[in-house]
Order: C-alpha cells, then sequence, then structure tokens
C-alpha cells in the first residue's frame, strides 16, 4: 500500500518527487524518503513520519540531481522508524519497493551467512542486497535485477537507482500497481495516477511481470524472460484540480460534496433519451439476454457495503440470486463457479490484492467477470471481461465517499440493464427509475445543504465513545457504511447491525451512554424499525433516527432527526449515505483527528 514515485529528466528532481509524494500519501504515511544521484553518488534523505517531515530534513541538508525516487511508507515488516524508511541503500544502489516479499526471511538468511549486513527490518532490505550481489559478479544493472528478482516470492512495485549509472532507472511489477507517466524528454513513475497530474496525463500502465528501463528519451519494456513488450500509452481526463483541496478544509470534506457531480458523470453517458439504460461496450449483453443463472459480488471494506446493497438491487430487479463475499475470504471456501455465473467484482482502485486475487479464482473456472472500478487502465479493468467505471474522479481522502455512492449508481444502473434485458422490468418501470436516479444528484444537494444542521448534531454525540448503527433490509448495509466511516475517521468504536438482531447480542450494550443511530425510512419495515427505537428508548439509548420529511411520528422518539428527501426505496441508501459521512466527518474534526490520513490506514490495499 506503499507509494512509490520516480524522475528522469533535465528538471529538479527533488522538487517533483516531493510533490508527487504529496498526493500518494494516502497510500501511506508512516515515513518517507528520497534519493537522488549527484555527481555518480547516491544522496538520501528519508526517516519516519510524513512528508512533511521530510520536507524539513532537506531543507535542513539540501538534495540536488535530475534523477531519483521517492516512498511514502505504511508499514508492513517493521515498525515506522528512521531505519525502515525506504529508500533502501546497499553499495551504490537505492531501491524502493511496494508489496510483501513473502520469501524475505529465507534470503535473508542465505544473505547474512554470505556477510551481507542488514540495517532495517524490513522486507524491502533483501532486495538491494540480490542486486548488489548480482552486480558483483560481473552483470549489468538490469540484468542484475532480473536475476535478483528471479529468486523473490510475493508482490512488487519497485524503482532501482545506481550511483554510477544515473542515466536510467529500473522499474519492475508483479501483482503491485505500477505506472509510468510520459513527458517531453521526462519520466514519470508512480504507484497512482493523481501523483502525475500535476505534470503529465499520458500514462502507460505496466502488467504484472513487465520490467522496465527508463531513460529520458524513451522506454524500454521487457517481460522477465526478456521479450520485449509495448505498453499503449493511454489519455487519462481526470482534471489536476480533482486532486486539490479547493479550499475545504480536507480532501473527505471536498469529496463529500462533490458527490452530485460523481453522480452525473456515472450515469450521464449511460441514459438515452431518458428511458433506456445503454451498455454498449458490455460483452455481457451485447448479443443479447446473458445466460445467468447466479452472479456473485466480491468486495473488501466499503466497496463490500456497496456489494450487499447491490444484492438487493439485483434480486429485486433481476431475479437472480446474488451471493456477497468479502474478498479476502471468496476463493478459500473454493465456491461454486462456472460458465452460468457472474462474478462482479468492485474495487476503487482497481488493484486491490484480494480482489485480484478473487478475479483469479473466478477466471480459472471460466465464470464471467465484470468489474465496477474507479480507475482505468487499474489492474482489475484490464483483466475481467467487462467494466463498468465510476467516473468519480481521484478520491484522495483514505475513507471512501464518492465513491461509494458512485459504486450505487452504478449497480443501479447494472440491475436496471440486466432486468430489461432479461425481461423482468417493462419500460414503463424503466422511465421511473431513470426519471428518480436524474433526480437524485439534486436530492443530495438538499442533504448536503444541512452540512450546518449535522455539525450542530456532531457537537452533541462527539464525547461518546461507542455508537450503534441499525438498519433493515437494502439500508442494513448503510448501518455497516455509517460506523465503519465513524470509526475509521474518529476512532470512536462503532458497529453496525441489522436492527432485528438488535436482541440477539448488542442491546445488552444499550444504556444512557450509547448513542443508536437508527435509519427508519418509510417503508415495509417501518413499523418493525418503531419496535427497535421503542427497546432502545426502555433502556435510554440516545437515538438519533434518519428519515423522509414529513414522517413526524418520530420526532417525539429521538433525541435526534435527520431529514433525507423521498426517493424509490433503492436509491434511499444513497441519500442515508450522504449525512453518516457529515456525521463522522464533523465528529471527527471535533475530536481533532486527521480526518484525511487516519492512523495505521491506507487508500489502497495492494498486499494480502
Amino acid at each position: 500500500m506503499c507509494g512509490i514515485v520516480g524522475y528522469i529528466g533535465q528538471k529538479d528532481a527533488v522538487g517533483i518527487i516531493l510533490n508527487c509524494l504529496k498526493k500518494l500519501e494516502y497510500r501511506g504515511y508512516d515515513s518517507a524518503g528520497i534519493a537522488t544521484v549527484c555527481e555518480d553518488k547516491i544522496e538520501v534523505r528519508r526517516g519516519m513520519g510524513k512528508i512533511a517531515e521530510l520536507e524539513f530534513r532537506i531543507t535542513e541538508k539540501p538534495l540536488t540531481g535530475t534523477i531519483g525516487l521517492g516512498h511514502t511508507r505504511w508499514a508492513t515488516h517493521g515498525i515506522p522508524s528512521d531505519r525502515n524508511a525506504h529508500p533502501h541503500v546497499v553499495g551504490d544502489l537505492a531501491v524502493v519497493h511496494n508489496g510483501i516479499i513473502e520469501n524475505y526471511l529465507t534470503l535473508k538468511q542465505d544473505l547474512e551467512s554470505e556477510g551481507c549486513v542488514f540495517t532495517s527490518d524490513t522486507d524491502t532490505e533483501v532486495i538491494p542486497h540480490l542486486i548488489h550481489k548480482c552486480i558483483l559478479k560481473g552483470l549489468k544493472l538490469e540484468e542484475a535485477v532480473i536475476r535478483a528478482l528471479s529468486y523473490i516470492k510475493g508482490s512488487y512495485a519497485l524503482i532501482v537507482l545506481r550511483g554510477q549509472e544515473p542515466q536510467k532507472l529500473i522499474v519492475a511489477r508483479q501483482e503491485s500497481p505500477l505506472i509510468i507517466g510520459v513527458g517531453e524528454g521526462e519520466y514519470f513513475i508512480a504507484s497512482d495516477i493523481p501523483a502525475l497530474l500535476s505534470y503529465t496525463r499520458k500514462v502507460m500502465f505496466l502488467d504484472d511481470g513487465d520490467i522496465a528501463v527508463v531513460k529520458s528519451h524513451g522506454v524500454d519494456i521487457r517481460k522477465l524472460n526478456g521479450t520485449l513488450v509495448t505498453r499503449q500509452i493511454q489519455e487519462v481526463h481526470w482534471s489536476p484540480t480533482l486532486a486539490e483541496k479547493a479550499g475545504y478544509k480536507h480532501f473527505m470534506q471536498k469529496e463529500i460534496f462533490e458527490q452530485p457531480r460523481a453522480i452525473i458523470d456515472t450515469f450521464r453517458t449511460r441514459i438515452r433519451a431518458g428511458r433506456e439504460i445503454s451498455f454498449e461496450p458490455l460483452n455481457l449483453t451485447r448479443k443479447g439476454p446473458p445466460s445467468i443463472n447466479k452472479i456473485f459480488i466480491v468486495a473488501c471494506g466499503t466497496s463490500w457495503h456497496a456489494a450487499l446493497v447491490g444484492k438487493f438491487m439485483i434480486e429485486e430487479l433481476c431475479r437472480i440470486p446474488v451471493e456477497v463475499d468479502l474478498s479476502s475470504e471468496f476463493r478459500y471456501r473454493n465456491p461454486i463457479l462456472d460458465e452460468r455465473c457472474l462474478l462482479i467484482l468492485i474495487s476503487q482502485s482497481g488493484e486491490t490484492a484480494d480482489t485480484l486475487a478473487a478475479l483469479k479464482e473466478g477466471k480459472s473456472k471460466g465464470t464471467k467477470t465484470l468489474a465496477i472500478c474507479n480507475v482505468v487502465g487499474s489492474s482489475l479493468a484490464r483483466n475481467v471481461d467487462d467494466v463498468l467505471y465510476t467516473y468519480a474522479g481521484p478520491e484522495i481522502g483514505v475513507a471512501s465517499t464518492k465513491t461509494f455512492t458512485t459504486q450505487l449508481v452504478a449497480l443501479y444502473l447494472l440491475a436496471i440493464h440486466l432486468g430489461r434485458m432479461l425481461n423482468r422490468i417493462d419500460m414503463d418501470y424503466v422511465e421511473r427509475m431513470i426519471k428518480d436516479l436524474v433526480r437524485l444528484p439534486h436530492l443530495v444537494e438538499e442533504v448536503l445543504d444541512r452540512e450546518e444542521e449535522i455539525k450542530s448534531l456532531a457537537k452533541t454525540y462527539v464525547h461518546y465513545d461507542n455508537f450503534l448503527y441499525l438498519g433493515r433490509g437494502i439500508n442494513y448495509p448503510i448501518a455497516l457504511e455509517g460506523a465503519l466511516k465513524l470509526k475509521e475517521i474518529s476512532y470512536i468504536h462503532a458497529e453496525g447491525y441489522p436492527a432485528g438482531e438488535m436482541k440477539h447480542g448488542p442491546i445488552a450494550l444499550i444504556d444512557e451512554g450509547m448513542p443508536v443511530v437508527v435509519l427508519a425510512p418509510k417503508g415495509n419495515t417501518f413499523q418493525k424499525i418503531m419496535s427497535n427505537i421503542e427497546e432502545v428508548l426502555a433502556r435510554r439509548g440516545k437515538i438519533v433516527v434518519l428519515t423522509q420529511k414529513g414522517n413526524k411520528e418520530l420526532i417525539y422518539k429521538a433525541n435526534s432527526v435527520i431529514y433525507i428527501p423521498e426517493s424509490n426505496p433503492l436509491l434511499i441508501p444513497i441519500l442515508l449515505t450522504v449525512p453518516l459521512q457529515l456525521l463522522s466527518y464533523h465528529i471527527a474534526t471535533l475530536r481533532g483527528t486527521d480526518v484525511d490520513q487516519p492512523r495505521n490506514l491506507a487508500k489502497s490495499v495492494t498486499v494480502e
């Protein structure tokens, strides 16, 4: 999950690398470092802390150079410390790495027995030692990297810099994302697109097993077996301003308020004449109704909550059974898959390691695969049969907001499209569903207009240390998501539960010190939710209710009420999500936590 950056060209590498690292800090911020070449010697500045601390160290002891690499770390092997910060240097080699070397202990023991001295606790340090060992045997730098990688088991995206060869960088990728940005007489290397947007929108996505020699005048890409390959240059259409705060206090706040725009961008090219869903590039339905008798949806974290909502949508509109799995558990239960199944994989980044592993499981059994993803050209998008992009733009805040709601929009569109293809719903119904979706951005804006009201509510509940979130049916996953947002960014213990399960355990926790957030939209389970509210009241719990405007029954039951607009039941989850995002955000800011970079978390989980 670490962020890595490289630059080669004619400009000041230090400033460029630092700026790129800041854009990648959401991938990890335990420590950071940078290396350049000055007079054929490697110069390194690194240490524990965020990029600002690294900048301070460079101010105290400046660096120069037109080639270099940088790293911002999310700790796996070895605690956050100066000695475990990247780059790692052996001889005149500097290496930065994202991933996990699974056999590093065996390699380290072998290297130590040959006299190598390790200065960190990381798995990464075996890489420069192996490369250096190969160079001492007379191999050229790129040959040495290939030979070293042949010993390694695990995942990696890495950049190698050598002091005696300051005219090139060696980069390689295996199960960890890595892209090369193309400029005029210069190249940029990074783990993720936002790092490069200030410099170029032309990028090449490396595939697993690629190794590239990057020089200022060109790039040579080969497979580890030496086969020359070509990676197409693609144009990224994200605006650099989307990766800036634009006057907001935090990226998370900005991204919450970007949701009306992101929702529009996600649906506008998929609606024809206001009454028809079009997925022209979708192979799944291009030749007529798909032959599917079961759907599996796999995802992690917030995307898993979207998958749970998607189950309700697809089963309701398509009448096809849907199973939802956590990506990390899916392949280990030997799922029953065949060519009549559809495997839907949801990932904001398209680089989530467990979700990519689930994709391999599905493909190995001949299953049709479809991704819902936010990043064009990501590993997931390149390897599925079909992809639906959520045009949310870059999301810098670690806690997912706009990518979650756009995932729900994509699932809604997919459910309508499949339902129509399978003749489960008629055109009049489709038209009504589309009209509701077109109104949705305006309804989300109505909720956002209540920010000050929700901020005032946050002041009431900021000092509580435990929360319970309850929902039923399609809104139960939103209770999970609301609880996750609160715990992620405020470090308050919060649990989401199906409301009907409250009596089977969580009720034991309810007292005057326990706020209970109840999702109570009008519908066929409303009276059941009302019974849950009575049960909380009987135990003196603090009740915060979310319901539609005009629902007066709850005014006298709840301590606090947040009203949302009316919409159809399949879109209500989105309208419930937005105030929960704002509530979590304002509680976290009042508690003084680092909202955009919460402790121990990283945006994209690229290791298992």
